[in-house]
Formats: C-alpha cells, structure tokens, sequence
C-alpha cells in the first residue's frame, strides 16, 4: 500500500475491527476509523508509526448518525489519493431470540441499521469520492457464513447478513470498476463470540457447539485473521469472487 492510498474501517474499538485498524497503520496506511468508542491502542500505535489517524466516535446503529458520518467521512477522504480502501466491520449479533420473541421493534430496528444500513450509506458516500476522481476503490464488507445458512436464535443477524451479501453483488454489478467481495472472516475469537456463549438455549439452541469451539481453542485470533483479510485485499483477483471466505485461503 502507498502513501496515497488511505483506509476507511468500522467497528475498530475492539475485535477484528481494532486488529484490522492496527495492521494498517502498521504498514503506514493514513485511516479512518468509526466506532462507538475511540481505541487508546490505536493513538498509541498511530503516534510510534507517525502514521496520520482519525477516530470518529459514533453509534451506527443510529440511523440519523450513520447519515451524518458517511457524509462526514467524504469530506475528510483527501483530494489527492490514489487508492480508497472501505472495510465495513461494524455489526451485531443482537437480538438473539427464537422467531416467536422477536418483539422489540427498536432492538430489531438497531440491529438492521447498523448492519446494512450503515454500509450502505458508507459505501455510497465512498462511491461518491470515486466517480469524481481517478481513485482506485476496494470495498470490503465483513459477513458472515449466517448470511448463507439459517441458524434457529439468529433470524435477525442472518437475515442482515444475507441482505449484505446481497446488497455487495449489487453494487458489483452496478459498479465493475470498483472491487467490491462481501466476506465471511471465519470463527474469530472476540467480544460477539463471548456475548454467543453466554446465549440461553431456548434463544440460540447452538449455544453448546460455540462453547465447544472456544473450549478447544478452535477460535482463531483477530490478528491473524486481520492479517489474512488485509493480505487478501491486496491480491489482484480481489472482487473476482463477490461473497467470498477468508478460510478458502489460508
């Protein structure tokens, strides 16, 4: 990656998201970053690395703030780069519930506008910035394998995550000269799946298995994985396979 490249990333407070956000000012990548709170590792590592940062701290879920932050962020995005990287991170396991509890229309409303809501519009505002310049664009939105297989308890995260899958192919065809891939980042070992743990059976009947995972270390790690995603969005085929698996290569 250049200097005149400069990386947009989501949900960097913690996770994957924060593990993505330290790799590329690692490798001296100018980012923005957007999170319900700004990561204290990130300024540290961004002030050794001398490396520019700028944390926007902002509820997604808010459909008011996600319009007002994907305005924001194409204006902060400098005139003069020639590559625009997108990683829409950001997302929710919540509400976890059988079909006939899924009553709280706000809690179903959140889950929906941060999941896909939020990345259309950052998507949009960064399509935006692209068409009016000679800009490279790589967009990559985290998915998830419940977008593909229906999970009893998870009727809101697989259905946000199929409307994502979804949504990427559109914009890959709309737009071919954007490389765009709606990715499954794998089993990773993070605060969502603590929160999948501690799930009540009668909720999300697979508790047991993700119990197991973590119990025989199966759970990967959220460098390792950041390292692979970042890896793979550098490759030359990157969007030649739209809903992807980072496991297909590693």
């Amino acid at each position: 990656m250049t200097m005149k490249t400069i990386a947009i990333v989501t949900g960097t407070s913690r996770g994957l998201g924060e593990a993505l956000a330290l790799q590329l000012i690692t490798e001296g990548t100018p980012l923005i970053t957007v999170a319900r709170n700004t990561s204290s590792a990130l300024s540290s590592k961004a002030t050794q690395e001398n490396c520019p940062l700028t944390q926007i701290q902002a509820d997604l879920s808010d459909p008011q703030e996600a319009q007002r932050i994907s305005e924001k962020i194409a204006t902060l995005i400098p005139a003069d780069v020639s590559r625009c990287i997108l990683i829409n991170n950001a997302g929710t396991v919540h509400p976890v519930a059988n079909t006939l509890r899924l009553s709280e229309a706000g809690a179903i409303t959140d889950a929906m506008t941060l999941n896909i809501t939020s990345i259309m519009l950052m998507c949009s505002a960064v399509l935006r910035f692209f068409h009016q310049r000679n800009t490279e664009c790589r967009i990559l939105n985290i998915s998830s394998g419940a977008g593909q297989s229906p999970m009893p308890g998870w009727a809101v995260y697989c259905t946000t995550k199929a409307a994502l899958n979804m949504y990427t192919q559109v914009l890959a065809q709309e737009h071919p000269d954007v490389k765009a891939v709606s990715l499954s980042p794998g089993v990773i070992d993070t605060s969502m799946q603590t929160t999948i743990r501690t799930s009540a059976a009668q909720d999300f009947p697979n508790v047991g298995r993700f119990v197991e995972l973590h119990e025989q270390g199966k759970l990967a790690s959220p460098t390792d994985t950041a390292r692979h995603i970042l890896h793979y969005l550098d490759r030359d085929d990157f969007g030649t396979t739209v809903v992807d698996d980072i496991r297909n290569y590693f």
